[in-house]
């Protein structure tokens, strides 16, 4: 498989939401210019970054067990894995949970249901950021 981008490696997007739907629409936009790895729990995702280092983090907030918040409280605690942009994604305006999720240095919100050109141009100006 050849890569269109010089041979660089794509930046690699880990996708963390409880629906599946979302995972799949994520996988869809995001799929041409990143490589995404999707789980469907905070747990599953904690899992995940014990072994591997994303370039970027899409938490969504409301998730049964182990909310996006908690999941991030614990990924902010993980050597080596403080520093990973982190953009929640939330189906709710909780003016709360955003505050909560600034405080733990998130880079950026979306609401769901996003657009596709807003995903992509977030991503991408996080990203642009930590160079």
């Amino acid at each position: 498989m050849s890569q269109a981008n010089g041979g660089t490696s794509k930046k690699c997007i880990l996708a963390v939401d409880d629906t599946a739907m979302v995972l799949t629409r994520i996988s869809d936009i995001l799929n041409n210019d990143y490589e995404v790895i999707t789980v469907n729990s905070g747990v599953r995702a904690l899992k995940y970054l014990k072994q591997e280092k994303p370039d970027l983090i899409l938490l969504d907030i409301q998730m049964p067990q182990m909310n996006g918040i908690e999941t991030l409280q614990v990924i902010r605690a993980m050597k080596d894995r403080a520093d990973i942009p982190v953009i929640m994604l939330t189906g709710v305006e909780d003016k709360n949970f955003v505050l909560e999720s600034a405080k733990l240095g998130i880079c950026d919100y979306i609401l769901k249901p996003f657009y596709s050109g807003a995903l992509l141009e977030r991503i991408q100006r996080v990203l642009e950021q930590g160079k």
